[in-house]
C-alpha cells in the first residue's frame, strides 16, 4: 500500500475523534494534514468540510475523512465540492463499498453515533481497500456528468 496523504478535518463534536485518529494515521504511516479545529469550541463543521474537500478536490491530498457529531453535515457540506464523493460510514462494510463501488475520496463518521473503536475499524477498512472499477466506472461518470451539469 503506498504512503496516502490524508488530509483530516473536523466540528466540536469530531475533535476528540479526530485526535485518537490523527495518532492511529501516524502510527500506520499515512502522511496526515490537519485541517481544524483545534479545541471543543462551538464551531461550524461546514468550513472544515470544506478546507478538507478542496484539498481532496485539488489532489493536494489523496483522500479526506470529516468528522461531526452524526457525519451527516459534513457529508452534505463535502459534496457540494465538485470531484468529491464523500460517503458517511457507520459499519465497516458500508467503508468496504464505498471505496469497492462508490471510489469515495472523503470518510464522514459521526463521534456521537458510533464508538471510537468502530469508528478506527471504519478507517482502516476505507483506507486499505481499493476502487475495483470495471462496471462501476460507467456509474461514476454518470455522477460526474450531473456534476457538470448543477454545479
Amino acid at each position: 500500500m503506498k504512503n496516502l496523504k490524508i488530509a483530516i478535518g473536523s466540528d466540536h463534536a469530531g475533535y476528540e475523534l479526530k485526535k485518537e485518529l490523527i495518532e492511529y494515521l501516524h502510527n500506520n504511516k499515512y502522511e496526515v494534514f490537519d485541517e481544524g479545529t483545534n479545541s471543543i469550541e462551538r464551531c461550524d463543521y461546514v468550513d472544515f468540510a470544506k478546507k478538507v474537500a478542496i484539498k481532496v478536490a485539488k489532489k493536494e491530498v489523496d483522500r479526506g475523512i470529516l468528522i461531526c457529531g452524526t457525519g451527516i453535515g459534513m457529508s452534505i457540506a463535502s459534496n457540494k465540492i465538485k470531484g468529491i464523493k464523500a460517503a458517511l460510514c457507520v459499519t465497516e462494510y458500508m467503508a468496504k463499498f464505498s471505496r469497492l463501488h462508490n471510489n469515495s475520496n472523503i470518510l464522514c463518521l459521526g463521534s456521537r453515533t458510533v464508538e471510537t473503536r468502530e469508528n478506527l475499524k471504519i478507517v482502516k477498512i476505507w483506507l486499505e481497500t481499493d476502487f475495483e472499477g470495471g462496471r462501476h466506472i460507467p456509474r461514476l461518470n454518470k455522477i460526474e456528468d450531473l456534476e457538470k451539469e448543477n454545479l
